[in-house]
């Protein structure tokens, strides 16, 4: 039996028709961004409050922009805005349950501060408090069986509230590239079998360049709870300057993957195969994967595709069902709930 047979046994929930519709994701996205009639403004730049899945849209838009940003395009994972956020600034609260509790505090704070905000959920109390506040939401789909395989709903978000402000939109390229995952999914799948099976049984490290540096980070989130194993991130040139000491004693369960970006830095480019050398007599597998289409947008998302497909068979690898994660919900369970509205 294929790992990819394995899966469909195990996905009990489907995640992988939910990674396999983001082409039918990022369209709807759009439709529903342009649904919602925000009003575009002028501003200091853009922050996206979110954290997981909920976040990373907005590291993802920032590099689909790459040079083209001519504001800040921020990430925001945390209880409390930047000390010195002003009022120009506009605020996306993005969470898809609506109760993350960061993104809450966030939407607090931003209200308290008199800055633009815009929510973007399936409802619960973030919904709730948008209404209160009149503060326009972008409702998303309640039927995707996990927040995290709703990336392509929080990276048009994220890219559209850039475009608000003033940045390019880049909505075309967003269109145009769910028709190229769609014609390269079979070929994605393939691959991502390939990757999956050399990366079994090994602690994967993996690195990003550029545009790929947010995709390292998703394909490391993904492992995380899809294949409830430890998988890690890191960027270059950066992670030349430090952790490449650490390689010289691994012990062999470490496995690297480095993802390669047709229009990166040519010395970022030089980095990432003297890097792969350096590592790949401690390294369990070195893996190179150049992510493929025309525009930014295309190479990155499809690299996005990609890893979430890697990380769905390594499930199937480890007889796991993806979707649940019991360990995140404990987690949460202890937490408590003990968020309150400053006003």
């Amino acid at each position: 039996m294929s790992s990819l047979e394995r899966l469909r046994e195990l996905d009990a929930q489907h995640q992988l028709e939910a990674v396999l519709a983001l082409p039918d994701h990022l369209r709807d996205a759009l439709w529903r961004i342009e649904s919602a009639r925000l009003e575009p403004g002028e501003g200091a730049g853009v922050m996206i409050c979110g954290m997981g899945g909920s976040a990373i849209g907005g590291d993802l838009a920032a590099a689909a922009l790459g040079e083209r940003r001519t504001l800040p395009l921020l990430t925001v994972r945390r209880y409390e805005l930047p000390p010195w956020t002003t009022p120009e600034w506009t605020i996306v609260c993005s969470s898809y349950s609506g109760e993350t509790e960061e993104t809450l505090a966030c939407m607090d704070a931003a209200g308290a501060l008199g800055a633009r905000r815009i929510v973007a959920t399936t409802g619960g109390s973030l919904a709730e408090v948008a209404r209160n506040d009149d503060v326009p939401v972008i409702g998303l789909p309640a039927t995707i069986p996990a927040p995290r395989a709703a990336v392509g709903y929080m990276f048009a978000v994220a890219a559209e509230a850039a475009a608000l402000t003033g940045m390019p939109r880049i909505h075309t390229e967003i269109d145009a590239a769910a028709a190229h995952l769609e014609s390269a999914t079979e070929g994605l799948l393939e691959r991502a079998q390939e990757i999956a099976g050399c990366l079994d049984g090994t602690v994967p490290v993996i690195y990003g360049a550029d545009l790929t540096a947010p995709v390292a980070q998703r394909w490391k989130t993904e492992i995380n709870e899809n294949a409830k194993a430890p998988a890690f991130w890191a960027e270059l040139p950066e992670a030349d300057h430090n952790e490449i000491c650490g390689w010289t004693e691994a012990e062999g369960i470490f496995s690297a993957v480095f993802l390669e970006d047709s229009d990166q830095h040519p010395r970022e480019r030089r980095r990432i195969e003297l890097t792969a050398d350096a590592v790949s007599s401690a390294a369990a597998e070195v893996e190179m994967v150049a992510v493929e289409g025309d525009t930014r947008t295309e190479r990155l998302l499809s690299g996005v595709m990609l890893g979430d497909l890697v990380s769905l068979l390594l499930a199937a690898h480890r007889n796991l069902d993806p979707t649940p994660i019991e360990a995140l919900d404990l987690l949460k369970q202890r937490m408590g709930r003990r968020f309150l509205r400053r006003r």
